[in-house]
């Protein structure tokens, strides 16, 4: 089958674009500069050029697809509610062009945003409003989709999808560490971090996209690892002191990251497992965070 795949580029996507490329499968990239294409290019993949910010203008491309990978989208924090909006935009686009073809199109969402209810499965629908997690639109976009006659999967991502390159979380408590001279973690640090390799998360998508099934799936390898753990290690490969913080401290040392420092998010991806007959393969959360994934050795 031919693919087209948003975010192609990027950590998560270019894993997909090989491991589809590897399975036989055709793809196609949307790429915004020269330097993308390139990279595509150097793949195997065609390229068609594009921006998130004007879906218009890749979504019949999309559609004349075989099915559609949707893991573009803009990762600037200090705009997250802006690029949300532009996220739900582009669902609404390529879901408007898919409509009433039965092609899969595969929506990229995270196993956070149904994070406070127990362990999160699949079967569970996201319930916070957009207003109060702007995230939250990815979904709603997609239920909208799906309502309108498209063809919906929603892979929902695990807070820490990590391998080399990972440019996340992880490396954004690696780095608050290294600024503040100390490792934290919230409270106790019991709240749990599922993880998942990009890899493993790469092999999920191809699945999805042959299995052409709706539905959500997570792409989670563990029901989820404490941040004490996870500050442990950073904490000792970096050879600085490790601390419970809270309240106006912990606002302090993490700032803006507070909220997702103190995700109790964990996860099951047992139905996925039975559906796609997906396995987790490579390193889990704690065994690539101790290595020089993370670390020089």
């Amino acid at each position: 089958m031919h693919v087209f795949v948003t975010g192609a580029t990027g950590f998560v996507g270019s894993a997909v674009v090989r491991n589809l490329i590897d399975a036989g499968h055709g793809v196609t990239g949307l790429a915004r500069s020269d330097a993308g294409a390139a990279a595509l290019a150097d793949m195997g993949a065609g390229v068609h050029r594009g921006d998130l910010a004007e879906p218009d203008g890749f979504a019949a491309a999309a559609a004349a697809a075989d099915g559609v990978i949707h893991c573009g989208f803009t990762h600037d924090f200090t705009r997250f509610r802006e690029n949300c909006e532009q996220d739900r935009r582009v669902i609404g686009a390529l879901g408007a062009a898919m409509a009433g073809s039965g092609k899969l199109l595969i929506v990229t969402s995270g196993t956070a945003l149904v994070s406070g209810a127990g362990v999160a499965t699949e079967e569970m629908t996201v319930r916070t409003s957009p207003d109060v997690v702007p995230r939250a639109m990815t979904e709603r976009a997609a239920e909208e989709a799906a309502a309108a006659g498209t063809n919906v999967a929603i892979v929902r991502l695990s807070p820490s999808v990590h391998g080399a390159g990972d440019h996340g979380f992880v490396p954004m408590l690696i780095d608050r560490a290294r600024r503040n001279g100390r490792m934290a973690y919230i409270g106790a640090g019991a709240n749990v971090w599922p993880g998942v390799h990009r890899l493993d998360a790469a092999d999920l998508y191809r699945r999805a996209i042959e299995k052409g099934l709706p539905g959500r799936y997570h792409a989670s390898d563990e029901t989820g690892v404490p941040m004490r753990e996870i500050a442990t290690i950073i904490g000792r490969r970096l050879g600085l002191p490790v601390e419970s913080v809270s309240g106006e401290a912990a606002t302090a040392y993490f700032g803006w990251f507070s909220h997702f420092a103190a995700i109790d998010n964990p996860t099951s991806s047992t139905a996925t497992r039975a559906a796609l007959g997906w396995q987790p393969r490579h390193a889990g959360l704690l065994e690539e965070l101790d290595s020089a994934v993370y670390f020089s050795a």
